[in-house]
């Protein structure tokens, strides 16, 4: 626990840095893009650092520990421990580029607590009075934010890889490629099957939706992270395909817990509001699931509110009553534990430290049981 919270507090510390150095650019262009600079901070202050934490336990598991009183600063490992915090930190910002973009494409009005950053923009228009359209300019606007932090992104991670020797930073860079690859693809993917899911096969609906899954946000959330720290460290093809077996199941049970979430989570915790996947209409696993199991007319229903950004506090209770009658909940539930518990078995087969396996099993609990 300490030493994930070193980790954290490191990480957070190579952001405001990264951040730090943008802002002064940005400020010497036009103090009009004082609102990037801020917009960016606000975003990467929150988050749980999922990623980071992912990446740094990948790189523990297969470094080992070194024996000092602080794992992250002295000995042999120096170095790698270094380019692994660097390398974390670029993850959370690609993460927060990643979110203004979905926020977008989600038309999310919020994200941890605060409005979204197109929202923010949108703001900014209407409170200065400017000329035009003031939702256009949040989208545009936000558009570019995302933008520049990937570009953040990719100049931080950069950084780590320069800490590395030639060959070890070309296999890392295919990793952070393939990553950002895969997640774009399944984001594509993500908005296709709100569109396209009348035209698709009934029978294929609930394998599309597990495919967004593993594309979109298990792939990206915790297998990549997990592969770039191990590459990091050197891993051998075994240590790497055991951090794989147990990042890829572990991803899916993470995403699906983020689906029940999106339904059923308290607007308290989760700072989006209730039901906010409902008014997207997004076709995750647990409609897909529901969906199957639903009569013909309370799947029309469903069919027809599904994706309706107007829907009111009791159209969203019956819906989330209707999900749960249909046996979808449950049946949810109990695929996030079968996913553990694989993604756990593979954990423990893996030829990965101690000290590695069991911070990596402790996380599993703790991005599958969420409540934000």
């Amino acid at each position: 626990m300490a030493e994930s919270t070193r980790l954290v507090d490191l990480v957070a510390a190579r952001i405001d840095r990264a951040l730090s150095d943008q802002a002064i650019r940005l400020s010497a262009i036009s103090p009009d893009l004082e609102p990037f600079s801020q917009f960016a901070r606000d975003l990467l202050a929150g988050g749980k650092r999922f990623r980071a934490l992912f990446c740094y336990w990948g790189w523990q598991a297969v470094a080992g520990r070194s024996g000092a009183a602080d794992p992250l600063a002295s000995g042999a490992r120096q170095t790698t421990a270094e380019a692994v915090v660097t390398a974390a930190a670029a993850l959370e910002i690609f993460h927060a580029a990643a979110l203004v973009h979905d926020d977008i494409m989600d038309r999310s009005d919020s994200r941890r607590g605060r409005p979204a950053a197109h929202r923010r923009f949108e703001g900014e228009h209407r409170l200065h009075g400017w000329s035009g359209d003031a939702e256009l300019y949040g989208t545009n606007a936000a558009l570019l934010l995302g933008d520049l932090l990937l570009s953040q992104s990719d100049a931080v991670f950069d950084e780590a890889l320069a800490l590395l020797d030639p060959a070890r930073a070309r296999i890392v860079r295919n990793e952070f490629h393939t990553m950002r690859l895969d997640v774009t693809a399944g984001q594509y993917l993500d908005i296709h099957e709100e569109h396209a899911w009348p035209t698709v096969d009934e029978a294929e609906q609930l394998l599309r939706a597990q495919r967004v899954i593993v594309f979109k946000s298990a792939k990206y959330s915790i297998e990549a992270p997990l592969a770039i720290g191990g590459l990091i460290a050197g891993a051998d093809e075994r240590q790497l395909d055991g951090l794989r077996s147990f990042g890829l199941p572990l991803g899916v049970a993470f995403q699906l817990r983020d689906d029940l979430l999106g339904v059923f989570g308290d607007p308290a915790v989760t700072g989006k509001p209730a039901g906010d996947d409902l008014r997207e209409g997004k076709r995750t696993v647990l409609i897909a699931t529901a969906r199957k199991s639903l009569p013909a007319n309370a799947r029309a229903i469903l069919d027809e509110l599904l994706g309706d950004p107007t829907l009111d506090d009791d159209q969203i209770a019956m819906l989330r009553a209707t999900l749960t009658e249909s046996g979808a909940v449950a049946a949810v539930e109990r695929s996030i534990e079968r996913h553990v518990t694989r993604a756990k078995a593979a954990l423990d087969a893996a030829p990965l430290t101690p000290s590695g396996r069991a911070e990596l099993a402790a996380l599993a609990d703790t991005v599958t049981r969420r409540v934000a």
